[in-house]
């Protein structure tokens, strides 16, 4: 199992960054900036690239809606170039609150655009001409679809460093995550409680596995996790309620009433009352009280949270799930304590 950091978006950027090598000398191997609807995330990827040496750099998580496939494989291999063929690109579908609301752009078919853009991405790294017919994406763009008829089946300029940059998925729906242990090297789920990655996951992963093409390797599960490591119960409180109310946002305020795909999940762990409580309390705005009401042991199961020996435990748990790559969230107020935190983690990890 590998050690990973996410970079949040909100804050000082340039100042976290300025730290980042103190995580880089204590074992952190992959860090990971989100874009959501902030700033991008690859231009701060392409900073990071220039102030580190050995970490791996995940984008978490692209739109598949806001770039064009091509566009998207052109960025990855930009950033694969510059940073030494430390690159990885995680895409997802986001909702369409972000993408209708956000990009302006139709949330349709976010499956099929997923496969097509793995596919597209692929034959980009490879250098070949691109020619595709596919129910979302054509390359070139035909007269018959819509296009000039001017379009030429062009190929990269430049080489790649890798002809097949890794590609992770975010999924957390069945048909997703079907998808990513049949198409993609890795796959991030999300809110994951490691004792029931069968309840929620084994069927999708078990029916995507079984179109896999072994040349991909076997899929690479990463989680992020909130990580404190104090025997002070005050701290431990703290840091699991940021957790709580993280939890809640999403499993009550992200998405519509029924169409809110982390309640969903939640669901499948089998906490069906708790989720509907938790969405009605936060939808009608009452969003304390909702995150009062995420369950204490969902709430730790998630977590990195507590003395040293119940992390430890914490710990295995993920890697008997079959996490590849823990991405820790320190949670400590100090820069120091959160250094030591994932020194600590990795050791832990071995």
């Amino acid at each position: 199992m590998k050690l990973g950091m996410p970079i949040n978006y909100a804050g000082d950027f340039r100042a976290t960054i300025d730290n980042l090598h103190d995580f880089e000398e204590v074992g952190v191997a992959r860090v990971t900036v989100p874009e959501a609807y902030s700033f991008d995330a690859v231009s701060q990827l392409g900073y990071i690239a220039a102030r580190t040496e050995t970490m791996e750099l995940q984008t978490g998580i692209l739109p598949l809606y806001s770039r064009t496939p091509t566009n998207l494989a052109m960025t990855a291999a930009g950033l694969d170039y510059i940073s030494g063929g430390r690159a990885i690109l995680g895409i997802g579908a986001s909702g369409p609150q972000v993408i209708e609301g956000f990009h302006g752009v139709k949330y349709d078919f976010p499956l099929g655009r997923a496969r097509e853009t793995a596919d597209i991405c692929r034959k980009v790294w490879r250098r070949e001409r691109l020619e595709y017919e596919g129910k979302h994406y054509q390359l070139p763009l035909t007269a018959e679809n819509g296009g000039s008829g001017l379009g030429k089946p062009l190929k990269i300029i430049n080489h790649p460093v890798r002809d097949r940059i890794p590609m992770l998925l975010a999924a957390i729906g069945p048909k997703n995550v079907e998808l990513a242990a049949e198409k993609f090297e890795e796959f991030q789920p999300f809110l994951f409680h490691p004792e029931y990655l069968d309840a929620a996951f084994g069927p999708a992963l078990a029916a995507g596995t079984a179109k896999r093409d072994p040349e991909l390797g076997p899929l690479q599960i990463v989680v992020q996790a909130a990580a404190r490591i104090s025997d002070d119960e005050a701290e431990i409180e703290r840091c699991l309620a940021i957790v709580r109310h993280h939890a809640a946002l999403y499993i009550g305020g992200m998405g519509a009433r029924g169409k809110n795909f982390y309640n969903s999940l939640v669901q499948r762990y089998g906490y069906v009352d708790e989720a509907k409580l938790i969405q009605d309390l936060y939808l009608g705005g009452r969003k304390d009280e909702a995150a009062a009401a995420v369950p204490d042991d969902l709430v730790r199961a998630m977590s990195l949270i507590g003395p040293r020996s119940v992390v430890a435990e914490r710990v295995e748990a993920f890697r008997d799930s079959g996490v590849g790559v823990l991405l820790a969230a320190p949670s400590a107020l100090s820069h120091a304590d959160r250094v030591a935190d994932m020194a600590t983690l990795r050791e832990l990890i071995g």
